[in-house]
């Protein structure tokens, strides 16, 4: 059987995401509409139109303010600010569809395991099993600040946090609550037996969680989890964690080495590598024919912020580009690593046997890169898509799109059908959670090779506890 590509749509609650200056756009609206209950509603009914897998939604903590040390560059051009929560916006979206699942951004630097895990038990609930966790560390200086720190916890030591953060969620999410817990038994005048919600008592280094969780099992307990990381710390944490990981890369190539090692991480650590998907950035302009879809990406390159755009990457990477600015040299860019983020050093590092210049990185900021982005027809567009799934090993893709909603509709009308043509792309919903969906597990649960499984409460364990055990 052809594999099947997973789709999400890469999306931030906020006035734009990665659309640098395309607010302009005659056909913008999300920079209007993104606190509208009403666009959301419209936007899920689209995805679901389109048969995608999950909405994934970006989120930051503080601005972009890496860029001439300053955070107006970003602020000016909506550079993911002003932005809502997203964990609202979800249950308008799944109260309009029935397949379309949604994957949320939480930090675990800054946010707390308890509250964390009470939040994706009352998601998962609310969305019948349709929930995602994105983990992620978080690495804008300013973030750290808006938290009380007076600089950002290191790299390294941010992941060691995380580590233990997942233990503690899978603690709470699988280890508190036994499934047949809510009794409902009138006669004896209980809801719930006691005897069958424990405490967690997690004391570690980082925190202390006494437990017990205040939900009852949601339908998938712990959420599918998401983790994007190209650094070797990021990697291993994917290997022993994520069941969905992003994996970016300059070519197809780095990108199935990237995957190639996770995988063999995984096996290494006793999981089965075929129970990990891995998904990469996909940029399209996409019109009824190649004339149109080059006159709108002129279109939008005629919009593009260069300010906005060294802003993300300065922010990301640790990087001041404007400290290069005033180097009108080729010389080799600095690669040295920072505490920020490690993939975005990776997108203009493209050349394995030559360093990038200065003056090329600089450049690369000037305009969109067509380099990452397939533009043309529907049958051009899906040949690019097809050859970067079959030449990465990607088992899908996180959808960009410029200008919204438009964009978005526009590959439902015409890319969708083309791929659906080819065998690529599914025409109908699998039953069941998100999980369910997108893996070939049995149940809604944890598989038992993940490491979260360990902390199922079960009798054996109760009884090797020393608790009462009916």
């Amino acid at each position: 059987m052809t594999r099947q590509i997973i789709l999400n749509a890469f999306d931030m609650t906020s006035a734009m995401h990665n659309s640098h200056g395309l607010w302009k756009h005659k056909e913008s609206r999300r920079h209007r509409e993104y606190t509208d209950p009403a666009y959301w509603a419209e936007l899920a009914r689209l995805l679901e139109k389109g048969k995608f897998d999950a909405v994934f939604f970006a989120e930051v903590l503080g601005v972009y303010d890496t860029y001439r040390q300053s955070g107006s560059p970003s602020i000016r051009d909506g550079l993911q600010v002003p932005a809502i929560d997203a964990s609202y916006v979800v249950p308008f979206m799944a109260s309009v569809t029935e397949h379309l699942s949604f994957a949320i951004t939480v930090s675990t630097t800054y946010e707390q395991p308890f509250t964390n895990a009470r939040k994706f038990s009352s998601l998962d609930h609310l969305t019948d099993g349709r929930i995602a966790w994105n983990v992620v560390t978080s690495y804008l200086p300013n973030a750290a600040r808006n938290f009380g720190l007076s600089d950002m916890v290191r790299h390294d030591k941010r992941y060691t946090i995380a580590d233990e953060f997942l233990e503690a969620s899978y603690k709470l999410w699988e280890g508190s609550w036994e499934d047949n817990a809510v009794v409902e038994d009138s006669d004896n005048k209980t809801l719930v037996d006691p005897e069958k919600v424990h405490q967690i008592n997690h004391q570690g280094t980082f925190f202390n969680v006494a437990g017990p969780h205040l939900s009852a099992p949601s339908p998938q307990r712990t959420p599918v989890l998401y983790q994007a990381g190209t650094s070797d710390k990021g990697r291993a944490f994917a290997a022993k964690h994520a069941e969905c990981i992003f994996v970016g890369g300059p070519t197809p190539e780095k990108i199935r080495e990237y995957i190639d090692d996770i995988r063999e991480q995984a096996r290494r650590i006793g999981r089965n590598p075929d129970h990990l998907k891995f998904f990469s950035f996909l940029n399209v302009v996409v019109a009824p024919t190649t004339e149109e879809a080059e006159q709108k990406f002129a279109e939008y390159d005629q919009l593009w912020s260069v300010d906005s755009a060294k802003a993300q990457f300065s922010g990301a990477s640790g990087h001041d580009l404007a400290f290069y600015e005033s180097l009108d040299q080729d010389l080799p860019f600095d690669f040295k690593k920072t505490e920020h983020a490690h993939y975005k050093q990776a997108t203009v590092d493209r050349n394995r046997d030559k360093k990038p210049t200065i003056r090329e990185v600089l450049s690369r900021f000037e305009h969109i890169d067509r380099e990452t982005c397939i533009v043309g027809n529907p049958k051009e567009v899906a040949d690019g898509i097809q050859k970067q799934f079959e030449a990465s090993g990607v088992d899908g893709f996180n959808l960009n799109h410029l200008v919204s909603p438009g964009d978005l509709q526009a590959f439902v009308d015409l890319v969708v059908p083309e791929l659906q043509a080819r065998g690529l792309y599914k025409t109908e919903y699998k039953k069941g959670t998100l999980r369910e969906k997108i893996f070939e597990h049995t149940d809604a649960d944890l598989p038992e090779d993940h490491p979260g499984y360990a902390y199922k409460v079960t009798k054996k364990d109760l009884k090797l506890k020393g608790e009462t055990v009916r």
